[in-house]
């Protein structure tokens, strides 16, 4: 109980960076444009629309993917194993919290797609026959996860999640088209999978108490990464890629001189660190997706916008990255040379998405769009770097 406590408590103090502040404010926007344009969708759904098959899919995906949290850390693995008899009631109590922790995404999955199936079949009276399924599905999955977490061997592991998700997959196809008959033979043959789960795991005599570990850790750590793209996690332990060919890219361009040594820092920061370049690719290629997919050229513009917004605030982290490095301090360079490396560092990425933007308008032919784009992103850079940004580094 204490160990569910700590953390309820962890993860609900990293929540309310998460969704307090601007970015939740960013957060509401893009939901609120997604469910406009998916309402839109709805309204002009054409007839062939494969609708069976995305909700399949998802469906399929939700259940599959059922996690058992256990909450282990690395010295339960020599301090537990020799209670491991003991350890029943325990791993129980882990399992039904793991599935009532992923409720949420099974109750988020049915509220999307309810108005698809609507618009597809006119009704919502055999959607909720499956929501019934996808709850029993759910808890199935997590036992037969919790099964095969006591196999060591990866390639089996994905072998039974593979084998389950196309099973899975073809059961809600099979169930949504009224097809009674084969949705019957393949309900058959998940539970055979479901039996040959059980008799592998029965053959254990021990709990793989080094691949629980391991699986609650890379858990944690995705959820650390994901926290810090909105707030400083002391948690998570930095990981730095080579990257030479970049490296070299970046650097090429700087003579060696004192005014430079914040900007080679800042830009090989950029490059190595697992998480700034990563968080800018990825909201770069998002927000051109977005923009290109957006009938409307005003909307574009503003969600392009957003998107700069949403990558300043982000990378400005750059400032604070090596706070605990004490030799950056006995540097005999003014402070004004490193705020300045980051403010231009800064800027020159937020020019360079705002381009790729640009050029998405070009490429759809709205010469009108990019030029608006342009304009607007250069003006609105200019503000969060001199009017925002400029006052956070100081």
């Amino acid at each position: 109980m204490n160990r569910f406590r700590g953390f309820v408590k962890e993860t609900s103090r990293y929540l309310q960076y998460v969704f307090n502040g601007h970015t939740a404010i960013a957060i509401l926007f893009l939901i609120s444009a997604g469910a406009y344009y998916y309402q839109q969708l709805l309204s002009d759904l054409p007839a062939d629309f494969p609708s069976v098959w995305i909700i399949a899919i998802f469906f399929s995906l939700v259940v599959t993917y059922s996690p058992v949290h256990t909450l282990l850390k690395e010295a339960d693995v020599m301090f537990l194993l020799p209670a491991e008899q003991k350890m029943q009631r325990y791993f129980f109590n882990a399992i039904v919290f793991s599935y009532l922790m992923q409720l949420y995404l099974v109750i988020l999955t049915l509220a999307v797609f309810a108005p698809l199936y609507q618009a597809t079949f006119g009704t919502y009276k055999g959607y909720w026959f499956s929501a019934v399924i996808l709850l029993l599905l759910k808890a199935w999955n997590l036992m037969a996860n919790w099964w095969m977490l006591k196999i060591r061997d990866k390639n089996s592991r994905m072998a039974d999640f593979i084998c389950r998700f196309v099973l899975q997959f073809a059961l809600f196809y099979f169930f949504i088209n009224g097809l009674a008959i084969f949705a019957g033979i393949t309900t058959v043959l998940l539970f055979v999978v479901f039996l040959y789960a059980y008799y592998l795991s029965s053959r254990q005599k021990s709990i793989a108490w080094d691949v629980l570990v391991a699986k609650d850790h890379t858990r944690m750590r995705s959820f650390y990464r994901l926290v810090s793209m909105f707030t400083d996690v002391p948690h998570l332990k930095s990981v730095v890629k080579k990257r030479h060919w970049l490296v070299n890219l970046l650097i090429s361009s700087l003579s060696f001189h004192t005014k430079n040594t914040y900007k080679y820092l800042y830009r090989i920061t950029l490059v190595r660190s697992a998480d700034y370049l990563g968080i800018y690719v990825r909201l770069v290629l998002i927000g051109m997706l977005a923009i290109f997919y957006i009938p409307q050229q005003g909307i574009a513009v503003v969600i392009g916008l957003l998107f700069i917004y949403l990558t300043a605030i982000q990378l400005m982290t750059l400032w604070h990255h090596h706070r605990t490095v004490l030799w950056i301090d006995l540097y005999p360079i003014s402070l004004a040379f490193r705020q300045q490396a980051v403010l231009s560092l800064l800027q020159q990425l937020l020019l360079v998405q705002t381009a790729l933007f640009v050029g998405v308008f070009i490429l759809q032919q709205n010469f009108s769009g990019a030029v608006i784009m342009a304009a607007g992103g250069i003006l609105w850079i200019i503000l969060l770097i001199r009017g925002y940004i400029k006052k956070k580094l100081l």
